[in-house]
């Protein structure tokens, strides 16, 4: 499933075609996709211009003009691709699109197909559908379900060893469950907490608690803090990790996974200069945890 980085990947992708268009077709080909489209989807995007694009979590919210909300989440296997024609192609900036043709948008999984007034087209594929797309009122972004229960975001400020000191406390779960838990820490995910973790040294099975002394920040909780956002920020510019199906809205794959320190690596020599451990998998809450027991205490 597509992480945070590669969600803000995406989005960042999809800005320069999107921003400031406007919608003038919408072809939504069934009913679903995890959920039921909105009733009257592709009238209520028909005829809009797109304001501005936020990510939060590993959902991405496009901003209407008419105050509206088209929200995404693109789920295990969701892909948004930007067809372009060379010429809107060299207006675009840095991006990089794939040429337009005929063809754009009629395989079998594209879902969702939208025309701009660039001439820009934008396909949704999705051969799981397991993603959710949603559309409702921008004054009820904080409110909606699915959005009313996100903790911060991680690469905000508000992500402080003073914060963890104070969410943790108490907290017997074990620490890499509690960063999954989206309440606490919006948008983390299971490859990143693993890195984020191992740069750290500290091991995804102690409790949550050791991150607070009585309710003060700690030493440990300000390395990983720190870790944290070095691992997002990385993968980020190395456009996320693609372990299958994931590409960006140009159709380019993430080169992440090419830096992974202890993710997917079961059974390889750490990383860790000095360290003469091995990378070990075991399961916490049904996911994969790779680490190194030697130098993750």
């Amino acid at each position: 499933m597509p992480e945070l980085p590669e969600v803000e990947t995406v989005m960042r992708g999809l800005e320069p075609a999107l921003v400031g268009q406007t919608i003038v077709e919408a072809e939504i080909r069934r009913p679903n996709l995890r959920f039921p489209f909105p009733e009257r989807f592709a009238d209520k995007l028909i005829g809009r211009t797109i304001v501005r694009l936020e990510r939060r979590a590993k959902y991405i919210l496009a901003f209407l003009d008419d105050d509206t909300v088209w929200l995404s989440h693109l789920g295990m296997t969701g892909r948004f691709t930007v067809f372009a024609d060379g010429e809107n192609s060299r207006n675009l900036a840095e991006f990089y699109f794939q040429p337009g043709s005929e063809d754009a948008g009629q395989g079998k999984h594209d879902h969702v197909v939208l025309s701009l007034n660039n001439r820009i087209k934008i396909v949704y594929t999705d051969p799981r559908r397991f993603g959710v797309m949603d559309h409702f009122p921008a004054s009820d972004v904080v409110s909606h379900k699915l959005l009313a229960n996100l903790g911060i975001e991680p690469l905000g400020n508000e992500l402080n060893a003073a914060y963890l000191a104070e969410k943790f406390l108490g907290k017997k779960a074990p620490l890499k469950a509690t960063l999954l838990d989206q309440k606490y820490i919006a948008g983390l995910g299971n490859i990143y907490v693993c890195e984020a973790l191992f740069r750290a040294g500290l091991s995804p099975t102690r409790k949550s608690s050791t991150l607070s002394n009585r309710g003060k920040p700690t030493a440990k909780g300000e390395k990983l803090v720190q870790t944290i956002r070095a691992c997002l920020n990385e993968a980020i510019l190395a456009g996320g990790s693609t372990l299958s199906d994931y590409a960006d809205a140009n159709g380019n794959e993430g080169s992440f996974q090419q830096r992974f320190d202890v993710y997917d690596r079961e059974k390889l020599p750490c990383h860790k200069d000095g360290c003469t451990g091995t990378v070990k998998r075991l399961v916490q809450s049904g996911r994969s945890t790779f680490y190194c027991p030697k130098c993750q205490k």
